[in-house]
């Protein structure tokens, strides 16, 4: 199985081609300002090219917002892509479960600092793992040190691949056996010693929220962030397996190669991510929510400031509390969050100051890069992405 890694090479395209075979890429654009995206219309092209069913765009800027598609939202009719689809946003979940827990500390509700331990009590032990060493704010940054849980091959196997996803696509599972799974490994390093992407780290920031607030997070993150911002795409889903519409069907190979059938997997129970990835948007809705983040309209200076303080990943990449910064080719620097589930590959990403952004998703992933289409979009020429985006595969990134 695969998990969000982070590297400066090309995300590449692993497949030669669907098994089912594709129309033409159809482009449908209603642009602001005539050719300004063009660069990004073609980079949307290249990944339906390369194997992408689909891909739906929309991007902000001082000339206005503009959407784009690219290939089809379903396989079997055709049926073209809309800019309005609702998709699954996998890990920008955790941005929203981020400003949450920022808002709570502005509150003075809890403190970042505060062990996970004081909040959860003996949910984080064993095989070496300690709440009581691990912080708040490491959960948000991963640098915790907690094992990925989706990282576990017999997770791997039930979940994201062909056999065991067709006969569990339906379980339901609660954080708490989440974070148990993970316990049942060693951590990835000491607390605050390193860096590694854990999903762990953020059904455990759920989980936080849900202890200081007497409310589930979904409901939290309803009130706080979707409803204050009209978000109306926008919804936490808990256990609903479908995706409410407009939207297009979503599709993997269930597979750690790109190659053999591609599946429908439009239906899923989203509680395996839980607060690590279970959000469904569209690309109106996070670019307007990224916006407002970056704008300080959700949190108070102090807590955005903590937000945006980030550790390194990479040479161009660095992460801070459930926000990416990733410098681009061009030398423009943008901040967001990309997410990736099962069939779902999608990026949100602003400049700092929420003057120019961008949303959209690949409705397939096991191909595409996601980061040619950014770095087309803002620095305007089409080049192979370098910022650390999603790998294909299967999975929970």
């Amino acid at each position: 199985m695969t998990v969000r890694t982070t590297r400066t090479a090309v995300v590449a395209a692993t497949a030669a081609g669907l098994s089912v075979a594709l129309a033409a890429p159809a482009l449908a654009a209603t642009p602001a300002g005539a050719g300004g995206h063009d660069a990004t219309r073609k980079a949307m092209e290249a990944a339906v090219d390369a194997g992408v069913p689909g891909v739906t765009a929309t991007g902000r800027d001082g000339h206005g917002t503009w959407s784009a598609t690219a290939g089809v939202g379903d396989l079997k009719t055709g049926k073209p892509r809309s800019a309005d689809d609702r998709y699954r946003v996998g890990s920008i979940t955790k941005t929203f479960v981020a400003t949450v827990l920022l808002q709570l500390e502005a509150e003075g509700r809890l403190s970042l600092d505060d062990s996970v331990e004081k909040w959860l009590p003996g949910l984080v032990r064993g095989n070496g793992h300690d709440g009581g060493r691990i912080t708040l704010r490491q959960l948000l940054n991963h640098t915790s040190g907690i094992f990925n849980y989706t990282a576990d091959q017999d997770f791997g196997r039930t979940y994201f691949l062909k056999d065991g996803f067709f006969k569990h696509r339906y379980d339901t599972k609660k954080p708490e056996e989440l974070v148990a799974l993970a316990m049942t490994h060693k951590p990835d390093f000491e607390p605050g010693t390193s860096w590694n992407y854990s999903n762990t780290n953020f059904v455990l920031a759920g989980m936080v929220i849900e202890k200081a607030t007497g409310r589930p997070y979904g409901t939290e993150v309803r009130r706080r962030v979707i409803e204050p911002l009209h978000l109306t795409a926008t919804s936490v889903p808990g256990t609903r397996v479908t995706v409410p519409g407009p939207s297009s069907r979503a599709y993997s190979k269930l597979a750690e190669t790109a190659a053999g059938p591609t599946y429908d997997v439009t239906k899923l129970n989203p509680s395996i991510a839980y607060a690590a990835g279970e959000m469904i948007s569209n690309s109106t809705d996070l670019n307007r929510f990224y916006t407002a983040l970056l704008r300080g309209k959700l949190l108070p200076r102090e807590q955005l400031a903590e937000m945006t303080t980030t550790v390194p990943i990479d040479e161009v990449n660095s992460y801070g509390l459930g926000l990416m910064k990733s410098d681009l080719t061009c030398g423009v620097t943008v901040w967001g969050h990309g997410g990736g589930i099962h069939g779902s590959t999608s990026e949100a990403i602003t400049t700092k100051d929420g003057h120019k952004s961008l949303a959209f998703n690949f409705n397939g992933d096991w191909s595409g890069d996601a980061g040619a289409v950014i770095e087309a979009e803002f620095c305007g020429k089409g080049v192979q992405g370098q910022v650390a985006r999603l790998s294909p595969g299967p999975g929970l990134r």
